[in-house]
C-alpha cells in the first residue's frame, strides 16, 4: 500500500483541496491482488488504489469510455507471422498504467482509506491524473500511448486500433496492445531493443522478457513450433469454482441430449 501511494504521489495524482459543497465525491477503495509466475508460483502481492467508479456521474465525472483492447484473432495472426518468420517476441508490462493518463473532466475524490491526511482531514482529492477505477481511465490511458507510438513512426491499423505497425526501409515491427499489457516484435532485435527503452523513457516499463505467458496463454517454443496454452488459467479456474478434484469425462455432456 505504501509503494503505492508513493507511486501516486510521484505522479502527481492528486491535489488536496477543500471539498466542493455542489459537486460529487467518488469514493475509492483499496484491491489486493496476489500476482503468480506461469508456473504457479507467487511473483508478488499487490495493493491497488481503485476508485469507485460507480459513484461517477455520466457527462459530469466522465463522457467518453471506450478504450480499445487487442482481439484474440489478431494476437494469434501476429504471433504465427513473428515464429514464422523466426523474429523475437517480448513481452512488456506498463507500471500503473493509468496513472500516465490525462483528465479533461474534474473529479473529485474521497482521501485513501489509511493514508488521511491529518493536516487536512475534511480535504477532498482534486484528480489530476487518471486512477483506476475511473470509467474514463482505459481510454485515457490508451489517448497517451497512442500518440507516442504514432511520433516514433508507427501506423495504428484500421482494422484493429490496437495493432500498430511500423515498416520503414528494411524494418518491420508489430505492437499488441490490451491495456498495459503490450507484445512487440519485429524483423530487427536492435530496433526492439530500442523501442522498449523509448518507451521506458516515457513511460515506467517492465520488461518480462521474451513472450510467456499473455492474457492468460502460456506460450511455449519449440525448435520448429509455438504452442499456446490456457491450461494454468483453467486450472485456476477448476480451483476457483470447486471442481478441480472432479472426475475427467471424455464427453462431458451426455450424448443422449
Amino acid at each position: 500500500m505504501r509503494s503505492e501511494m508513493s507511486a501516486l504521489h510521484s505522479n502527481k495524482t492528486w491535489v488536496l483541496v477543500p471539498a466542493p459543497t455542489d459537486a460529487n465525491i467518488v469514493g475509492c477503495k483499496w484491491v489486493y491482488r496476489i500476482k503468480h509466475n506461469p508456473d504457479g508460483s507467487v511473483s508478488r502481492y499487490k495493493a491497488r488504489l481503485v476508485a469507485k467508479g460507480f459513484h461517477q456521474t455520466e457527462g459530469i465525472d466522465y463522457t467518453e469510455t471506450f478504450s480499445p483492447v487487442v482481439k484474440p484473432t489478431t494476437i494469434r495472426l501476429v504471433l504465427s507471422v513473428a515464429f514464422t518468420r523466426g523474429w523475437t517476441i517480448r513481452q512488456v508490462n506498463v507500471n500503473n498504467a493509468f496513472l500516465h493518463g490525462d483528465l479533461s473532466e474534474t473529479v473529485y475524490m474521497s482521501q485513501p482509506p489509511g493514508f488521511v491526511d491529518s493536516s487536512y482531514p475534511h480535504h477532498v482529492c482534486l484528480l489530476q491524473e487518471a486512477l483506476y477505477g475511473l470509467k474514463q481511465a482505459p481510454r485515457a490511458w490508451f489517448s497517451k500511448l497512442s500518440p507516442a507510438l504514432i511520433t516514433d513512426g508507427f501506423t495504428q491499423c484500421l482494422s484493429d486500433t490496437s495493432l500498430f505497425v511500423y515498416s520503414r526501409d528494411s524494418v518491420v515491427c508489430y505492437v499488441l496492445v490490451y491495456v498495459d499489457d503490450i507484445i512487440i516484435t519485429g524483423s530487427s532485435l536492435a530496433y526492439v531493443t530500442g523501442l522498449i527503452e523509448r518507451l521506458h523513457s516515457k513511460f515506467a516499463l517492465k520488461d518480462l522478457g521474451v513472450l510467456s505467458y499473455f492474457l492468460g496463454i502460456q506460450a511455449t517454443f519449440y525448435e520448429d513450433s509455438l504452442h499456446l496454452s490456457q491450461q494454468h488459467y483453467l486450472c485456476d479456474l477448476l480451483q476457483h469454482t470447486g471442481l478441480a478434484e472432479c472426475r475427467p469425462l471424455s464427453t462431458p455432456v451426455s450424448s443422449g441430449r
